[in-house]
């Protein structure tokens, strides 16, 4: 019997462990196989741990993580495995019975190393703002062409949500970088691709995804980890970086570069006032298809503003970011290899 490992890592989640848990025990075939579920909290301060004690049995452990991020819980997590295949699942989502069964057919089907699905991104509560950030981030005018997120075609990708992988994979190309308290997923599926492997996305596999619940929150989340981080993954491993990523950074560059030279040449000040237009076009374009797809008007009126909002915050964070590794006082830098 093949034995598998679910890696669930976790850190203040009282309000979303049960249901990710109740959603892995329901899971359809996974009584067919040797199963373990190992959760890794990150020292908690609230009451995730004493929820997963509610579990705790011969199959479900509970184990500490004091490196507290993602990275370091994924790594104690493989390390103290005992499955032929690793299941990484998040802590903030919930699955679908038929999550696990996909997943294996689709490993056993194309002998990928990583395979993973799309996210159904919902809102954290029934506020407008957290229907704001679920608009925000499942068009590709806000996230551009992220497969997982907008949808794709099944087949082989540069990143998929969370992964299902062959154990050995980690033996060929390593652990989870732990130096990335953010973009640990993406970096490490492109060293497996860099290594000749294989990582595939099956749209018919679906995660459901709790996002921020309200527009601060969402772009703090950007302007501190998210953005900062895309430069400091392209530092550490340059295999990395794709002009997706980098976008919002010529955006924010350019906005900032552009008012200011606008002031001083009147040519300058022309380009940058038709592609501010153009760019507003777009957005209104964008904002309307997301109003009529979740049935909200005031989508038009609030999205092309945000939309703005959302880029610019994200690539002023991959400037920060990059001024930090110039200046060499980014977190990565700090910590010692």
């Amino acid at each position: 019997m093949n034995k598998i490992t679910i890696i669930i890592p976790c850190r203040n989640e009282e309000k979303f462990i049960k249901n990710c848990i109740d959603s892995v025990l329901k899971f359809e075939d996974l009584e067919k196989y040797d199963y373990e579920i190992l959760l890794l909290d990150g020292m908690s301060k609230d009451n995730t741990r004493n929820i997963i004690n509610q579990y705790i049995n011969n199959r479900i452990k509970l184990i500490y993580n004091p490196g507290i991020i993602q990275s370091t819980a994924l790594n104690i997590g493989i390390k103290q495995s005992k499955g032929d295949w690793i299941m990484r699942l998040d802590a903030h989502a919930d699955y679908p019975k038929n999550y696990f069964k996909k997943l294996i057919e689709t490993s056993l089907k194309t002998n990928a190393d990583n395979v993973g699905g799309v996210v159904n991104t919902l809102p954290f509560n029934s506020s407008y703002q957290a229907q704001l950030v679920q608009a925000l981030t499942t068009h590709k005018f806000g996230v551009g062409n992220s497969g997982f997120r907008v949808g794709m075609k099944e087949g082989e990708a540069y990143t998929v949500p969370y992964g299902f992988f062959k154990k050995e994979i980690f033996e060929k190309v390593g652990y989870f970088n732990e130096r990335l308290v953010r973009a640990q997923d993406y970096e490490f599926n492109c060293r497996i691709k860099k290594y000749g492997g294989k990582v595939w996305i099956n749209p018919d596999i679906s995660i459901n995804y709790y996002n921020q619940p309200d527009i601060l929150k969402f772009l703090g989340k950007q302007f501190y980890k998210e953005a900062p981080y895309n430069a400091y993954m392209w530092h550490i491993a340059p295999y990395t970086f794709t002009a997706r990523h980098a976008i919002t950074g010529f955006f924010a560059s350019g906005i900032i570069l552009g008012r200011i030279l606008s002031f001083f040449f009147p040519l300058i000040e022309y380009l940058f006032l038709s592609i501010i237009g153009l760019y507003f076009l777009l957005a209104i374009v964008s904002s309307i298809q997301q109003a009529i797809r979740y049935k909200r008007v005031l989508h038009i009126f609030t999205l092309p503003f945000l939309f703005f909002l959302y880029h610019f915050v994200h690539g002023l964070g991959i400037l920060v970011g990059m001024i930090k590794l110039i200046f060499r006082i980014s977190p990565i830098q700090k910590i010692k290899q």
